[in-house]
């Protein structure tokens, strides 16, 4: 019926009916997991101008979602941000879901959010078992975070993130690993797996290959010392000799330029603004041209008769 529905807006070219209507068949896929066919509908959808700024926050709420389900973490990140921003003052349970997921989205980035997210007015209660969760990632502590996954699993799949949950285990391990080499010139492998609890069969073997992985994607600067089973933590040199201070600072400059591109973007002026208002003295001319103009037809109507 929706897609029916939507058909036919399509064809009569109603915008706005279409917004709506692709926003239900959107919560409608992904209610029942469907995202692929999500992402299908919405890149072969018609694009337009939104003119329902409450139709345009749902629509980049599901964009998020389905953006994060296909792990683009970045594009999902803001599209989440700028629906929490944009929804009213008074949608307070939207706003809450969008700041779960971006909480999510922003932990398997490797973010940490700010307390602040978490101090909103009327959210504190929602938001307090990703609160933990947030906290058991800054930690490192895997044990920590088994836990706080185990008490609030019922309120993590009600929300749909349990799965996103799942896949944040490896950010805490590298997240205590890292930790681990800050405070370590040189910790043996099974030191490595008594602190960051693993409950596998091989904690040593899997520690081992968990520090490899890390070394290779540049998450810590160490070597491993195979002979002696060592994780060696290379010296830690000043970060303003890195390029890591010119990319936060590119980020946020992007940051800036997009938030201003986009108000500009939603600027709304009246209608025929643009020209100059008319002086009393040319309203009357005019008004006098089109009564002599109208006087002149009559004469010519009159004539024809």
């Amino acid at each position: 019926n929706l897609l029916a529905l939507h058909r036919i807006a399509t064809l009569r070219h109603d915008e706005l009916g279409q917004e709506t209507l692709l926003n239900l068949l959107l919560r409608n896929y992904l209610h029942y997991n469907l995202y692929d066919q999500a992402e299908k509908l919405r890149s072969k959808a018609p694009r337009f101008e939104a003119h329902s700024n409450h139709q345009f926050c749902r629509y980049l709420f599901y964009l998020g979602k389905i953006r994060t389900i296909q792990l683009e973490y970045t594009d999902a990140r803001e599209s989440l941000l700028q629906a929490a921003r944009k929804a009213p003052v008074a949608a307070l349970g939207f706003r809450i879901q969008c700041n779960k997921w971006a909480v999510i989205v922003r932990l398997l980035l490797g973010e940490i959010p700010e307390r602040t997210v978490f101090m909103q007015k009327g959210m504190e209660k929602a938001l307090r078992p990703y609160f933990e969760l947030t906290n058991a990632v800054r930690i490192g502590d895997l044990e920590l975070f088994r836990n706080v996954a185990e008490k609030f699993s019922s309120t993590f799949k009600s929300d749909g993130t349990h799965n996103l949950i799942v896949r944040l285990r490896h950010n805490v391990i590298r997240t205590g690993l890292r930790n681990i080499s800050i405070s370590y010139s040189r910790i043996s492998l099974v030191d490595v797996a008594k602190k960051l609890r693993l409950d596998s069969a091989n904690p040593v073997a899997d520690a081992e290959s968990i520090v490899a992985k890390a070394i290779r994607d540049g998450a810590v600067d160490a070597m491993l010392d195979h002979a002696n089973g060592w994780m060696v933590s290379k010296e830690t040199g000043d970060i303003y000799s890195t390029n890591e201070p010119q990319i936060a600072f590119n980020s946020r400059i992007a940051f800036c330029l997009n938030m201003h591109n986009e108000a500009v973007r939603a600027l709304r002026f009246p209608p025929n603004s643009h020209k100059e208002k008319e002086s009393a003295e040319k309203r009357r001319e005019r008004q006098q041209q089109e009564q002599e103009l109208a006087k002149h037809i009559a004469e010519e109507d009159d004539d024809d008769f």
